[in-house]
């Protein structure tokens, strides 16, 4: 049984990098998150209430504690997102990809596609076995890119966990195993060549 691995590092691919977080990444996500609030609809943490300095914060301590490996996701060198490992299981080979979050003019684009080509295959390059995204169940735009990028549903976790306003989201679960990976690489790198 090989054990998954999961380090932090940079990754890249043509116009998109992610980077892990660093202090130095604060001003530019803060600027980015800031700039249109609406993006954080469906983001269980209250970024309109407390501010996206006090998320950067906690995720910064949960990647502190080996929780998480939260990224600053760049285009043409520009600063517009962050895309998480989450919920790190070395000995089961799982993670989570999540905290995800892009500016208005990244979405839709070349951005995503290339940031799950990144984060997944980094992952099961590192060992994972399974791969898990998992959204708000009202957010139909972050159901359909799972789906249309191969993902398999999973079913619905009702009352899984509160939003930033208290009251209780049902989530909905998507996963890529191993043995899927190739045929959901396939789709992705497609989707990338299509938007270069």
């Amino acid at each position: 049984m090989r054990a998954m691995d999961l380090a932090a590092r940079i990754l890249e691919r043509g116009r998109v990098r992610l980077e892990p977080f660093a202090e130095d990444h604060r001003a530019g996500l803060i600027a980015a998150a800031e700039a249109d609030l609406s993006i954080f609809q469906h983001i269980p943490f209250g970024v309109a209430e407390r501010g996206y300095s006090a998320w950067f914060d906690l995720l910064r301590a949960d990647q502190a504690a080996g929780r998480s490996i939260p990224h600053a996701v760049f285009l043409d060198g520009a600063v517009v997102g962050q895309s998480c490992y989450l919920n790190i299981r070395p000995r089961d080979a799982g993670v989570e990809i999540g905290s995800t979050w892009y500016v208005r003019a990244a979405q839709g684009g070349i951005v995503n596609p290339s940031c799950k080509l990144l984060l997944i295959g980094n992952a099961f390059d590192q060992g994972a076995e399974r791969v898990e995204l998992k959204t708000d169940a009202l957010n139909a735009h972050s159901r359909g890119a799972m789906l249309k990028m191969g993902a398999q549903f999973e079913g619905i976790h009702r009352r899984h966990m509160r939003r930033a306003d208290g009251t209780l989201r049902d989530t909905a679960w998507f996963s890529v195993i191993r043995e899927e990976w190739p045929a959901v690489r396939a789709g992705l790198e497609a989707r990338v060549r299509m938007l270069q």
